[in-house]
């Protein structure tokens, strides 16, 4: 049963998830010749202050 991880900002929008989810598990699914129903998703969000990149978070960079 394969997992996908996706790690990125919050998504808040439910039909956005969906869509992600499903077009990410047909892809899988296509790429490992197995049933969509094989595949998990997972979507993890992280707020911009729990990121950092080049040293500094990332809410402090949109300042």
């Amino acid at each position: 049963m394969p997992t996908i991880i996706i790690e990125g900002p919050p998504l808040p929008d439910i039909d956005k998830k969906r869509k992600l989810v499903a077009e990410t598990s047909a892809s899988a699914s296509t790429a490992y010749g197995l049933p969509v129903e094989a595949m998990v998703v997972l979507i993890k969000e992280s707020q911009p202050e729990n990121v950092g990149v080049g040293g500094r978070l990332l809410s402090d960079r949109k300042k």
